[in-house]
């Protein structure tokens, strides 16, 4: 579990309205990183069913479905890994964290879904609904490094270049796949 120091975020300008509220507040939680790895496992999802899409409710099934199986693995694994180094249950309140961190990863990996539930009902075909699948999650990883390198005191430029950086990785997962089929 992270120590204090890892999950508060620097003192900032004040927060007004709910959603600055609720963005301070997630952007100081240790969901971030449950959400980024989500990102990046329905971004890897996207990528590999593209080349031999299923029908589209099977691709929302196998994102909604994968959601579930790791928000599951995540807390089945923490859960053991609490009796077993620990010697003890998870508390009510440790429960509670896991299942936050359970919903963070699950949003992480299904939110593509949305694309793919809007080419079902006609607002776009299923070609858009993988293209921007693949780019909102892209910008997503991208604008979680750059939150994370501004909240951990770099510059602009430095928080540009961090951005970069890891939006490159998933960059580069959709560039292999464009290569390869």
């Amino acid at each position: 579990m992270p120590s204090a120091n890892q999950t508060k975020a620097p003192a900032g300008p004040p927060t007004k309205g709910p959603i600055r509220r609720f963005v301070a507040a997630h952007l100081g939680s240790r969901q971030v990183s449950r959400v980024v790895y989500g990102s990046i496992i329905g971004l890897a999802l996207v990528v590999a069913l593209e080349a031999h899409p299923p029908p589209i409710r099977a691709m929302i099934a196998t994102l909604v479905g994968t959601a579930v199986a790791v928000a599951l693995a995540e807390l089945y694994s923490e859960l053991i890994g609490f009796e077993t180094s620990g010697r003890r249950d998870a508390t009510r309140v440790e429960r509670a964290d896991l299942l936050a961190d359970m919903a963070a990863v699950s949003i992480g990996i299904a939110f593509p879904a949305v694309f793919f539930v809007l080419a079902a009902i006609d607002v776009f075909d299923e070609d858009t609904a993988f293209t921007i699948s693949k780019w909102t999650g892209l910008a997503l990883i991208g604008a979680y490094g750059y939150a994370g390198a501004r909240l951990s005191g770099r510059s602009v430029t430095g928080s540009l270049v961090r951005a970069a950086g890891v939006a490159l990785i998933g960059a580069f997962l959709i560039t292999l796949k464009a290569l390869v089929h």
